[in-house]
């Protein structure tokens, strides 16, 4: 029996012997070794970064269970540069509270493995055994702040509901598997090409649309979002809204347009239903918070809605715009989340909106570049979030979807109000206090994702560009 071509996953290889590596470190040296780790977690994603880049072409490998393609790399990209930037904010403020341990980094990188074989997942068994690796170590990372009630309380909620999505995604896959005859996908969209699938078909579909929507926090599974972003350290919620959405969201595209093409209209009323839901929960139900944790969850909520909006449409232009969305979402989410984590008095991080107060008067580049970030969620133009709003409703447009369209502008137009609202008490409330200096890592991942999301709303067209050669890899 001749082993299968290594080469395709040669990046999930690297990281997978250096956390093989890590571990031996921390086992040996401790916590001594903390430093050291998140230095080598740094570069291990740096150079599956550059592995991830320098593939051409589709590459298949472990029985046709595995894919590299355009679309493939262009979302691990975006799933490394989360891990990375989660690196950079976590290091310093898990340190300041105490919390930060050796095996932090180590979790990071073998999630990071599980997103990137979730991406490149091209069956059903292959996208499951990385769906459960990425997922056990978040389970850990949400709690890891063991000796904060909160943050063990979110760990709990996340694990449970965790388990639950997992099995119903594993029982629509088992009937998938059983009225079909295959867990590859080519296999499954060649049994789906005659059109409408039968009713023991579709319940699997409906099953594991229901495990999907949850890993990207869609209504109506997204009920563990605001305890789970709130609970956990703010490190560990920037990392659970950046870097794992990438890769449940590419999940999500792989597994709909690229197993039942011909099943569209089937799960396309599944999509669209999630993705009005998840706009106008997310929309309303931010209106009335006050933790800026739990509002960047609901704005999440709402984000993962407007990206489902591309992928109900089924075309190349439509996963073209969720693509865009996701890239444009992950820097203003990290940015914002930057922002959070600049939020510290006395020593202390404060997580109430109105501790913003007079921020422009305090920290003027800070205040500007959460407005900018503020102004991009809400879609004003020219930012780059009004071009990731625009992409998507013109593929909804284009797919005759016009009532979803509608209801994304109308959400968004709601949206808009708790945005402006921290704008609003940045620079017009009375001035509190000025934050403590912030850590290098933070204030870097704030700067970086500033320029991102200012040049694209400049040139936005290389990111279009490439989101649209990548989606072409799927069709």
């Amino acid at each position: 029996m001749a082993l299968p071509a290594l080469g395709p996953a040669l990046p999930e290889i690297v990281l997978a012997l250096g956390a093989i590596a890590m571990v031996l470190i921390g086992a040996v040296q401790g916590e001594r070794s903390t430093r050291l780790l998140e230095g080598l977690t740094l570069l291990l994603l740096v150079v599956a970064l550059v592995l991830t880049v320098s593939g051409t072409g589709t590459l298949v490998t472990f029985n046709n269970g595995f894919i590299v393609d355009g679309f493939a790399r262009f979302m691990k990209v975006l799933t490394l540069i989360g891990a990375g930037a989660a690196i950079l904010l976590s290091a310093d403020t898990l340190r300041r509270e105490g919390s930060m341990r050796f095996e932090f980094p180590i979790l990071v990188v073998l999630s990071t493995i599980g997103m990137m074989m979730m991406i490149s997942a091209n069956d059903l068994i292959s996208l499951y055994v990385g769906l459960e690796l990425q997922s056990l170590a978040l389970y850990v990372v949400a709690a890891f702040d063991r000796d904060n009630a909160k943050s063990t309380e979110a760990g709990l909620k996340y694990f449970v509901l965790g388990a639950l999505s997992s099995g119903m995604l594993l029982y629509g896959g088992s009937l998938v598997y059983g009225f079909t005859g295959t867990v590859t996908f080519p296999g499954i969209a060649a049994a789906t090409a005659g059109g409408h699938a039968g009713l023991g078909l579709i319940f699997g579909i409906v099953f594991i649309a229901a495990g999907l929507a949850f890993k990207i926090s869609a209504v109506p599974f997204h009920m563990w979002t605001p305890d789970v972003y709130e609970g956990a350290p703010t490190p560990v919620a920037a990392f659970f809204a950046s870097a794992p959405k990438m890769a449940a969201m590419a999940m999500v595209i792989r597994v709909f347009v690229g197993a039942f093409p011909g099943a569209i209209h089937d799960w396309r009323q599944i999509i669209v239903f999630i993705s009005i839901a998840s706009m106008a929960l997310g929309a309303f139900a931010a209106i009335g918070q006050r933790n800026i944790k739990r509002l960047l969850a609901y704005s999440s909520i709402a984000n993962m809605g407007y990206a489902l909006v591309g992928l109900a449409a089924g075309t190349a232009d439509g996963v073209q715009g969720v693509m865009t969305y996701m890239a444009i979402y992950l820097a203003t989410t990290l940015a914002a989340f930057a922002c959070v984590l600049m939020m510290r008095r006395d020593g202390k991080l404060v997580e109430d909106i109105s501790e913003l107060a007079g921020l422009s008067r305090t920290n003027g580049w800070m205040a500007f570049a959460m407005a900018m970030m503020m102004f991009s969620l809400a879609g004003i133009p020219p930012l780059a979030g009004f071009w990731a709003k625009w992409y998507v409703f013109l593929a909804a447009i284009n797919a005759k979807l016009y009532v979803l369209a509608v209801v994304g502008v109308l959400t968004s137009v709601v949206g808009a109000y708790y945005y402006l609202r921290l704008v609003k008490v940045m620079y017009f409330d009375e001035p509190k206090p000025a934050f403590e200096k912030a850590d290098y890592g933070v204030r870097a991942v704030l700067l970086l994702s500033t320029i991102f999301v200012l040049a694209l709303s400049l040139v936005p067209a290389p990111l279009f560009d490439s989101a649209a050669a990548a989606a072409k890899s799927l069709f």
